[in-house]
């Protein structure tokens, strides 16, 4: 059993969310797509299609053929991380892989090279994502019970810190930089952001605790981590808290993810933002899930995991609902968006290091921990899934986003009503 609360150990493991969130913000969210959309064009009005793919199909494939494998990989890579005890080597390689591939986009030089984008855009994907399954199982094994929705908000909270930070300081290059040299700055912003999250990681690789088990290696570890896999599957279906809260954690993470990814997209469809307007909107949903990350994880103390999760949700309800009745012949609409958008940033920034707590908390005694995150990956990486191809339908049906709005609000009130029966208590069969 490893020591719980050791300074150390927390510290290492808060500065990996410091290290791999530059992905997110950057790569998944405000430069890269941007710098994509842009080559794609290439100086023309007609977008250059890749495989027969118009390029945004192609960007959106990417991601969910990234999320696609994930979910297949994270499960069995989890089990046969806890059947050798050896998860800092599975974090290592997701680690390297996302942020080599963030370096490597620095060669998207051109149109000629939209594959190249794709194929960094999807292993920098798998990377960032496989990374945390190792990482977030981390978090019951070293903090102990009352110290986890702390510890878990000061790893958001340092992840969006040190994010806005990176990002304020590529735009900077990218902005105030010679004008004929704006695509070699962009894509030195890519490798810049590769080696933050390479150098920065270096600490929790080395610091955190990698506890070997006693546990006689198999010869099959393949077909022993399959056998793995099952019995923690079948163990986390008899426990009744774990069943509803992993309902409930897909339908709210299912219309939050969405609407991160999507945001921007609102901003300019629905709202008629600009480029320049779109990426503040998203340095202010940033800036705003600092302080969310804060607030909700005292109100947490006070009031209690569930309750607050609750809190969350309403407030996520009433924005969707906002967001649907918004319009460009309102005059004040920027005005309002990014209101709503600062509401976002608020809300998010508190729901998603504490469903990451939460889950932690409800988990029973045991050496698997990263089988059992594996799951909760799995979850969210399903529903974020869905939600885009639910998001996608509904603008195809309707012509326009406000419908899927809508949609995702409907998501929340359904994850509403399944907390309605979920008890805040240690894993129970």
């Amino acid at each position: 059993m490893l020591p719980k609360d050791n300074p150390k150990y927390i510290k290492a493991w808060v500065s990996y969310d410091w290290a791999n969130s530059v992905h997110s913000l950057v790569i998944a969210s405000a430069i890269f797509p941007v710098y994509y959309s842009a080559i794609t064009l290439s100086g023309t009005d007609q977008p250059i299609k890749f495989l027969g793919l118009l390029p945004e199909t192609a960007f959106n494939f990417s991601l969910a053929i990234s999320f696609l494998i994930v979910i297949i990989l994270s499960p069995i890579l989890s089990s046969i991380a806890d059947l050798l005890g050896d998860k800092i080597r599975f974090l290592r390689f997701f680690c390297y892989m996302g942020s080599f591939s963030c370096m490597g986009m620095f060669f998207f030089s051109s149109a000629d090279y939209i594959w190249l984008g794709l194929l960094l855009n999807i292993t920098a994907s798998i990377g960032f994502w496989g990374s945390l399954v190792y990482y977030n199982a981390y978090l019951p094994e070293i903090v102990s019970y009352e110290k986890m929705d702390k510890v878990s908000a000061w790893g958001y909270m340092f992840g969006y810190i040190g994010s806005v930070l990176l990002l304020a300081f590529c735009l900077a290059i990218i902005m105030f930089g010679p004008k004929e040299e704006e695509s070699l700055l962009t894509r030195t912003s890519f490798l810049i952001t590769g080696i933050w999250w390479f150098g920065f990681a270096q600490y929790a690789l080395r610091v955190l605790p990698n506890k070997k088990n006693n546990k006689k290696v198999p010869k099959n570890i393949i077909e022993s981590s399959f056998r793995e896999l099952k019995n923690t599957l079948r163990d986390l279906m008899q426990y009744r808290n774990l069943r509803v809260y992993l309902a409930g954690f897909f339908f709210f993470s299912l219309a939050m993810q969405t609407i991160f990814l999507m945001a921007a997209l609102f901003g300019s469809s629905e709202i008629g933002l600009e480029s320049d307007e779109l990426i503040l909107t998203i340095l202010l949903i940033q800036i705003e899930a600092i302080l969310g990350a804060w607030l909700f994880s005292l109100l947490s103390g006070k009031i209690g995991n569930k309750n607050t999760i609750l809190i969350a949700l309403f407030i996520w309800i009433v924005t969707c609902f906002i967001a649907y009745f918004m319009g460009k012949d309102d005059p004040n609409v920027k005005l309002k968006f990014y209101l709503m958008a600062a509401l976002v940033g608020l809300i998010m920034g508190g729901l998603q290091p504490l469903s990451r707590s939460t889950y932690s908390k409800l988990l029973p005694e045991t050496d698997d921990t990263t089988t059992y995150f594996s799951f909760y990956d799995v979850f969210e990486k399903s529903a974020l899934f869905f939600g885009l191809v639910i998001y996608g339908v509904l603008i195809e049906y309707s012509g326009g986003m406000k419908l899927s709005a809508l949609a995702m609000g409907v998501s929340f009130m359904i994850s509403v009503v399944i907390f309605l029966f979920f008890k805040m208590e240690k894993a129970e069969k």
